[in-house]
């Protein structure tokens, strides 16, 4: 039976490495597609969990899992050797940065030597990882062909970049469209119908650079306008015009404005870090992608704005910051996610920290989070915990917070969400 036959009949066996944010949604869909799932994992423990029909991902239902697992349609594993006996691998690993904002393609790396040891004729590979073009032709094509197979003859290589938003309750795998696009045409053909069994929309395009140019596009476009409306959020600032009410009003108009919001800063794995990865490519190519990297520059000052803000709302209280006690809402980089990667608070709480405060933290979504040497676990919010602060910081505006109570019994408040728009007092500071 062809690769195809096996798609459409599902009876393709599926391997995912790598069951985070991107991975285990991805296995819960194609396990509930029909199809047969193998969730390979280096972390012992998350295999353990996954096998014990737990989950670890707060957009992965524990029934989802404990469904797939108890009937037989899903199971983790350490062992890499697992691959020999699978028809299509998807690779969903972490691409991050290195310290000189370079990109890491380490784990997508080694997660191809380990797929290319145990490659066979017959199988499809897809990266779903967010990198920089030319990844998976350069990078992992070369590493797999060592195997002495050929792609577009003896096996099949494609990329479709992940579109997952955390915490979103109305676009999910299913409803979102992908993106697909492959080394060779047949690859391309295998991929749109590998995942046409569980998305509604398919998207082929001509090449995996497309492909990858195209993530890379998506999430630059909110980095440049982000950064946009962040600095414009700077110029009102000094001259004293409310930038809330200007987006507000902007957005009025029917047609040619789409609304940015402004914030503490980008947080999220793809936002703040896909900027470098096209920037660093484009390097190879004697470009230099100014306008993008300034965007990535501009959005990285803004802690360093909202930690000025705090400083001096506290100095027009007759309080030094050096020995105040700041009181941090929110650890998560965005609302109603308990996802701290690149969170915008970790830098200002570092920042606080530096200049003297005595920083506490408070988030429904997050237990407790290391920063530097020192772990942060979240306080209760009580009236008294509040009155007791020398200053609020609304860092991420979760919904389910008492902002009435805030409010109401805190000195000061600086809000760098505009969660309390509908407030009056000379105690909240808006950004």
């Amino acid at each position: 039976m062809s690769l195809a036959e096996k798609i459409t009949s599902k009876t393709a066996r599926v391997g995912i490495i790598g069951l985070g944010y991107v991975g285990l949604p991805l296995a819960i869909a194609v396990s509930d597609a029909g199809f047969s799932v193998v969730g390979i994992e280096v972390d012992k423990e998350k295999a353990l969990k996954i096998n014990g029909g737990e989950s670890y991902i707060p957009d992965v239902e524990p029934s989802a899992v404990k469904k797939a697992v108890d009937e037989g349609r899903f199971s983790a594993t350490t062992d890499f050797s697992a691959i020999k006996e699978l028809d299509i691998i998807s690779i969903c690993v972490p691409t991050p940065l290195s310290e000189m904002h370079e990109p890491n393609i380490s784990y997508v790396r080694s997660a191809a030597n380990e797929a290319g040891k145990y490659l066979k004729s017959g199988q499809l590979v897809i990266l779903e990882s967010t990198t920089y073009p030319g990844t998976t032709e350069e990078a992992v094509l070369p590493i797999l062909e060592e195997s002495g197979l050929t792609v577009g003859k003896d096996f099949y290589l494609a990329f479709s970049p992940e579109r997952v938003d955390p915490g979103n309750k109305t676009y999910g795998i299913h409803n979102t469209p992908k993106v697909v696009g492959g080394i060779t045409p047949e690859c391309t053909d295998l991929a749109r119908a590998f995942y046409s069994q569980f998305v509604q929309l398919v998207v082929p395009v001509s090449s995996t650079r497309v492909a990858e140019m195209t993530k890379l596009l998506e999430n630059i476009f909110r980095s440049v306008n982000i950064a946009l409306v962040n600095e414009l959020m700077l110029l009102s600032d000094r001259m004293g015009i409310n930038i809330w009410e200007v987006i507000e009003a902007a957005a009025s108009k029917p047609f040619g404005f789409m609304p940015f919001s402004p914030g503490p800063g980008l947080g999220g794995h793809c936002i703040p870090i896909d900027p470098f990865y096209l920037s660093w490519k484009a390097r190879q190519y004697d470009f230099h992608t100014e306008f993008i990297e300034l965007a990535g520059k501009t959005n990285e000052s803004i802690p360093y704005y909202v930690v000025s803000k705090v400083s001096q709302a506290l100095n027009s209280h007759k309080k030094s910051i050096n020995g105040a006690k700041v009181l941090v809402l929110g650890l998560a980089y965005k609302k109603n996610v308990g996802d701290t990667r690149e969170s915008p608070a970790i830098k200002i709480i570092s920042l606080l920290e530096k200049l003297g405060a005595e920083v506490a933290t408070h988030d429904p979504f997050v237990d407790q989070e290391i920063i530097g040497t020192k772990t942060y676990k979240s306080v209760a919010l009580t009236p008294d915990i509040i009155s007791e602060s020398d200053c609020i910081v609304i860092v991420t505006d979760h919904t389910n917070v008492d902002y009435n109570m805030v409010a109401d019994n805190a000195k000061l408040i600086v809000d760098t969400r505009n969660k309390l728009k509908n407030f009056a007092g000379s105690h909240i500071v808006r950004i």
